[in-house]
């Protein structure tokens, strides 16, 4: 387990060190389970109050609790305590790591026209498939699959069970947790005396730098032009993102959010869990989704959306739909009656 000092956490954060600046934290807690070893942070104001009990040897957190804080131990003072919190979590990953050594599993199969640099790492029962190509320091986990002529960047972390399809492209500093399939077939039939004719997906899925993927999404390959995640984007487990989809750099989408075929999505969208996109739809910059929601039409404008609306037949659906749609309309023009009736 590490041990640090709080005051090279303080320099290593870019905060304001108060208290003890020898004081020894060997743990991550949050604020109300904390230790006398134990950092912990606030960031939600909600749970201040939590500071009065804490056991924490030291917290991070805003100024506007500096009062607070000089009551314990020692405290380090942030414009912004969790994004100072998430940086200690990636100090202290780094510190607890096992060192992963460079070099091909024994177990592994790599095609002779593959290339795998030096430095990346390749597992036990991972396939690597001809023309595939795996960048520094890269390292694919076990039971992974690349497929003919697909490429990882160098840095990227493909987990145990990934499957990378032929000719997909994952960008560098990736991570791609267990399970994620990129470049399946989209899901393209076209109906034929009540029978479903395959319509071969011929484009590719190309994922960009710095994205990272949960367990079980999939992303599917596009039809004819290839699918396209951007820099930075982050996919939470079990998304489905469907053929010919456009995400844009920096763009956030929560568990269970499905985005239909040949939807564009702007930069830096988030999206709430179990929302959802339908296909051939335009969503610009800046737009947030709120759970659960249904987007059944383009949104051209910057903003938060909302709504869940219960399921019916389809044509008493559409008439409540419009309805509904008219209710504050409706409630303008009873006021109105109602003061002309006063």
């Amino acid at each position: 387990m590490p041990q640090a000092r709080v005051e090279a956490l303080s320099r290593f954060l870019g905060g304001e060190l108060l208290g003890r600046a020898g004081q020894i934290v060997d743990r991550i807690d949050p604020l109300e389970s904390a230790g006398p070893s134990s950092i912990s942070f606030l960031s939600n104001p909600r749970y201040a109050s939590q500071l009065n009990g804490t056991r924490a040897a030291c917290v991070i957190a805003a100024p506007a609790h500096r009062e607070a804080l000089t009551l314990l131990p020692s405290a380090i003072v942030c414009a912004d305590p969790y994004l100072a919190f998430a940086r200690l979590t990636q100090w202290w990953a780094r510190q607890i790591a096992r060192p992963v050594a460079p070099g091909i599993h024994p177990s592994a199969v790599v095609h002779a026209q593959a290339h795998v640099d030096p430095s990346a790492t390749i597992g036990a029962l991972a396939v690597v498939g001809a023309g595939a190509s795996v960048g520094a320091g890269a390292v694919v986990g076990s039971h992974a699959v690349l497929e003919d002529d697909a490429r990882i960047g160098g840095h990227s972390r493909i987990g145990a069970r990934v499957f990378i399809g032929a000719r997909c492209t994952v960008g560098e500093r990736c991570i791609l947790h267990p399970g994620v399939v990129v470049g399946a077939d989209g899901f393209g039939f076209a109906p034929h005396q009540g029978r479903w004719e395959k319509i071969e997906q011929l484009g590719a899925a190309r994922i960009g730098d710095d994205v990272e993927i949960g367990a079980n999404t999939c992303i599917d390959r596009g039809a004819l032009d290839d699918t396209i995640i951007g820099d930075g984007v982050k996919l939470d487990n079990l998304i489905q993102i469907g053929h010919n989809v456009r995400i844009g750099a920096g763009t956030a989408m929560a568990g269970c959010v499905g985005v239909a075929g040949s939807a564009r999505i702007g930069e830096r969208c988030t999206f709430g869990g179990g929302a959802i996109v339908l296909g051939h739809l335009e969503i610009v910059d800046e737009v947030h989704v709120s759970a659960a929601t249904v987007i059944t039409r383009s949104i051209l404008r910057p903003g938060q959306y909302s709504g869940v609306f219960p399921f019916d037949d389809n044509a008493s659906w559409e008439k409540n739909a419009a309805t509904l749609r008219q209710l504050h309309g409706l409630r303008e023009r009873l006021r109105a009656l109602e003061k002309r009736l006063k």
